[in-house]
């Protein structure tokens, strides 16, 4: 069994530990924040929702004394994107089993520098890209592979949430490593690499600029050796209806909130429609990505077969390229 700890503890690190709390295996036992009063009142958060799972027993105001914590042996990180390359190579220099809410890094380089770190150390490290682990997500590859809609053509993904928040909220705020691109526009690109199975060979983008310095809303389309196109989108100053369009030869497939996907509709001329469905409750959402974890740390694996490192560094990769054409870079990099 892993006992968890969270370093980090905002809204996303309560979905994490939702998801936690429906696996019969792993218990969260430990949290650390920088401000010990946020972290007391998310475990109070945490343990009214779920009185029923045994209580966060040791709570931290620095994340090196969760780490000199030897009842803790495995680590969510859920700060900001900012910090997470440092807050990461020191889980694994403690020698912790590591989940790392994405993008795992900045960039490709850093990334690539922890994957190395995790094997040398024997530990378990992985992004956490909860779309990838999803039951529809994973019978779509299937689909896919068993070539229902005839050979793929073209994916059209959009992640538009229409949220403009305040200046220092961490979407818009550079020094937090802002920008639809990290925290958004990574869901369709790793869609892309989940139907393609490859990086792009050709990038085109535009990009809008926020007054904060970061990509406010950003488009990319990619061009595969094969002459396959994706045309994926992303942005916080617009709404969009957030579905994926795989289209191939002899038909074409509609995913509803891609990102979240809970089924999938294939379209072919002439023939009844087949729908795909994998429902589950929202607090199950990173139930997934957590149990996958879970089968690889008993399996004595130090990254995962459904996202190994490579994966995460392509996307990364992709990222870079991108950011690169438009002069974008964050501080510490």
């Amino acid at each position: 069994m892993l006992n968890w700890g969270i370093i980090g503890c905002g809204h996303i690190a309560h979905t994490f530990a939702d998801g936690l709390a429906c696996l019969p295996e792993g218990q969260l036992v430990a949290c650390a924040s920088n401000s010990r009063e946020r972290a007391q009142q998310w475990v109070n958060d945490y343990q009214s929702r779920h009185p029923t799972r045994a209580n966060v027993s040791a709570i931290y105001s620095d994340y090196e004394s969760l780490l000199k914590d030897n009842n803790v042996n495995a680590i969510y990180v859920a700060n900001t994107h900012n910090f997470h390359f440092e807050s990461v190579k020191l889980c694994l220099e403690y020698k912790k089993h590591v989940l790392c809410e994405k993008p795992i890094t900045l960039n490709s380089k850093q990334a690539a520098e922890l994957y190395d770190l995790a094997k040398a150390n024997n530990c378990f490290l992985m992004e956490a890209v909860w779309t990838r682990f999803l039951p529809a997500i994973r019978m779509l590859q299937k689909v896919l592979s068993d070539n229902i809609i005839g050979d793929i053509q073209s994916v059209n993904v959009d992640f538009s949430i229409g949220r403009m928040k305040d200046e220092s909220h961490r979407l818009r705020n550079k020094a937090l490593a802002g920008g639809a691109l990290l925290d958004l526009g990574i869901y369709p690109i790793t869609f892309a690499y989940i139907v393609f199975g490859q990086s792009p060979k050709h990038i085109q983008s535009s990009v809008s600029f926020d007054t904060t310095g970061v990509d406010m809303a950003s488009f990319y389309l990619f061009k595969y050796e094969d002459g396959q196109h994706a045309s994926l989108s992303s942005s916080y100053n617009q709404c969009g209806p957030m579905k994926a369009v795989v289209a191939g030869t002899q038909g074409y497939i509609e995913v509803p909130f891609f990102l979240g996907a809970k089924g999938f509709t294939v379209h072919k001329d002439g023939e009844d429609l087949q729908n795909f469905s994998y429902p589950f409750e929202d607090h199950e959402n990173f139930s997934f990505e957590i149990q996958h974890m879970h089968d690889c740390v008993k399996q004595s694996l130090t990254e995962s077969p459904i996202l190994p490192a490579q994966e995460s560094i392509a996307v990364l990769q992709t990222m870079d390229a991108l950011r690169a054409q438009w002069g974008l870079k964050y501080d510490g990099e």
